[in-house]
């Protein structure tokens, strides 16, 4: 799938999950998501052998758009972490997409060897913590700007406070606790796709899901937060119809850039 494509899935999905659980199973974590209408997750290499998790999504699940997060394209940095992690290094950017990431997602913000080594090839979602990063992410080609951690900036205030500056250009999506609590607050302050973890699920829900397998409740969880987004962004713009717009009908609705040229 192209940038473009891979995009536009995002935003029709309007959620991100970070698959972070070594205890889940990730196919049938994703087919949870189908189950509950979202087409895409990102993968973190935080959890073990994440690279082989993802080639296993992309050759089981194919037209499932999976993404590889918490990527760093820093070379010194990476260098010392996998020096300590021999026997279960982070991946590169390109070892990322050698696997099928379908898109890149970093904590923290891309180099510009990044932009220019894969910009217009694969869709790059940094890290940012404040409106300059935003704003050089995107100069440099983002096509989102990922707010993390989200809670700990400021939450929906943040995201609220620091767009109008922005010229509510850029679509950030806030990563790091968010929770059904929140995400109206999000929406409400022009957020399009919103990210985050199995924390998103009651605990205790959770923690059942977890030890009992049981993929059925996971979807049943997955489905309400997708219901949830749905029927907020469907308020917030009752002209667009987010399961089947085009991004250029959702760039004219929203006012957002995408950087797809």
């Amino acid at each position: 799938m192209d940038v473009k494509g891979t995009i536009t899935t995002l935003l029709r999905d309007g959620f991100i999950l970070v698959f972070n659980q070594d205890k889940l199973d990730i196919i049938k974590t994703a087919q949870a998501l189908i189950k509950a209408g979202v087409n895409n997750m990102e993968v973190t290499c935080r959890i073990s052998k994440p690279l082989e998790k993802l080639r296993r999504l992309r050759e089981e699940l194919p037209d499932f758009v999976a993404g590889a997060a918490s990527l760093v394209n820093y070379p010194a940095m990476l260098g010392i972490y996998n020096k300590v992690h021999s026997e279960d290094p982070l991946p590169c950017l390109e070892e990322a997409m050698d696997a099928g990431a379908c898109y890149l997602v970093s904590a923290i913000n891309f180099s510009a060897s990044a932009y220019e080594s894969l910009g217009g090839l694969v869709p790059l979602i940094p890290g940012c913590g404040s409106a300059s990063e935003i704003a050089e992410q995107f100069s440099m080609g983002a096509n989102l700007c990922k707010i993390f951690p989200a809670s700990q900036l400021g939450g929906a205030g943040f995201v609220k406070a620091i767009d109008a500056p922005l010229h509510k250009i850029i679509s950030l999506v806030p990563t790091g606790g968010t929770n059904q609590g929140n995400i109206p607050d999000y929406i409400d302050a022009g957020v399009l796709v919103v990210g985050g973890s199995f924390s998103m699920i009651e605990k205790e829900t959770m923690k059942k899901i977890a030890e009992e397998q049981d993929y059925e409740l996971l979807a049943r969880e997955l489905t309400a937060i997708k219901h949830l987004i749905d029927t907020l962004r469907a308020e917030k713009y009752p002209d667009v119809n987010f399961a089947e717009a085009s991004i250029e009908e959702i760039s004219q609705a929203t006012g957002r850039d995408f950087n797809i040229s």
